[in-house]
């Protein structure tokens, strides 16, 4: 078995394992520093709106020897307007002016076709509209309002508002980073973005619900013993599918990655860029959001309740009265009768850290006989 395999099944029997819960005011920390610096970034420097929700014109011009530079001064200097040039795979050019009118657009390809030495019939010149771009992103709007309403509902029915709650929290974080980082780098906002946007929700709550499965499975009839709080079972529950997890988000990466620095940086290729960022910034928040923001979140929400913080209370008190006894929590667990690792689930020991775990006077678990 590889080592990560290996690592993989001894967090799932509690061999090992790393208290995250206990840290969550770090992580929410970073998260809000993470969030703060993305809405500074969407501020001060603003979405770059493709021409689908600008309007302006595209033209595409058959083979020509001149450059990329030269033709986006050209296009700069008829226009007036910043423009974006590609280069093509048959060795033409595609110039985007964004915010041109016919006329203006006509005038760019008179331009054009005399800079390039190009005729102007062989130029192919398209008017886009900004109401196209609007209805995109209006439709957009409504479809992400309606998923995180059929999120919101189905979580609250299958687990609990708990879970609900903060798994709505942990995807509006990960959109929030993810337009934030188009604000700071700069990269157009086109309707590929919207995709790559609308497909990272479920990516992001994939993890969340494997997590809350096992919490929900973990937690059953956690009243009934005094061994571990609402907040180490949930810990437990995310180190026992801590590696699916990062697995999971690994091989996601690794084709978007290809896209973004090989699609995107090497070949140049616009639209890969736009929904490649997309995808590659909000896969990485969503696995963060899921490891780090919701399960945590639903941990403070339960220890909230009334019978979490009895619990809470039994069990410190237990832990303390074994102290005194110069017992370990689990010999006092096994002369009470209560049950172990086994009836909830398996995942990591609660508040445990990477390491072996510590079965006090070199006994095995089980009850004495």
């Amino acid at each position: 078995m590889s080592r990560l395999g290996s690592l993989g099944a001894r967090l799932y029997r509690g061999e090992v394992g790393y208290d995250f819960v206990a840290k969550r005011k770090i992580w929410y920390g970073i998260s809000i520093l993470i969030t703060i610096t993305a809405i500074v970034g969407l501020a001060v420097r603003g979405l770059n709106l493709g021409i689908e929700f600008k309007g302006g014109a595209v033209f595409t011009t058959p083979k020509t020897s001149v450059s990329v530079s030269q033709a986006r001064s050209y296009a700069i200097d008829a226009s007036g307007h910043e423009a974006i040039v590609q280069k093509l795979g048959n060795g033409g050019l595609r110039i985007q002016v964004s915010e041109l009118d016919q006329t203006q657009a006509n005038k760019v390809n008179e331009t054009l076709s005399d800079k390039l030495h190009i005729p102007k019939d062989k130029i192919n010149a398209e008017i886009v509209g900004p109401s196209w771009g609007e209805q995109i992103a209006n439709k957009a709007w409504t479809g992400l309002a309606v998923f995180m309403l059929l999120v919101v509902i189905y979580l609250a029915i299958a687990f609990e508002w708990r879970m609900a709650i903060a798994a709505l929290i942990a995807l509006v974080h990960d959109l929030t980073i993810t337009i934030g980082v188009y604000a700071l780098v700069g990269f157009e906002v086109t309707p590929g973005t919207v995709i790559g946007l609308l497909t990272i929700l479920g990516y992001s709550l994939y993890d969340t619900v494997v997590v809350f499965d096992g919490l929900k499975e973990g937690s059953k009839d956690i009243t009934k013993q005094t061994r571990y709080t609402y907040s180490e079972i949930a810990n437990r529950s995310l180190n026992g599918t801590l590696v699916r997890s990062i697995n999971t988000t690994i091989v996601a990466l690794l084709p978007v990655a290809g896209l973004l620095f090989i699609g995107g940086g090497v070949l140049g290729a616009g639209m890969l860029n736009d929904i490649s960022l997309s995808l590659f910034v909000g896969l990485a928040a969503g696995a963060y959001s899921s490891i780090f923001i919701a399960t945590p979140l639903v941990a403070d929400l339960k220890e909230r309740e009334p019978q979490m913080k009895a619990l809470k209370k039994r069990v410190l008190a237990k832990r303390a009265s074994a102290a005194a006894r110069g017992e370990s929590a689990e010999d006092s667990a096994d002369e009470s009768g209560e049950p172990h690792d086994e009836v909830f689930g398996g995942a990591a020991a609660a508040g445990a850290v990477v390491g072996p775990r510590n079965r006090g006077r070199g006994r095995p678990s089980g009850k004495r006989r």
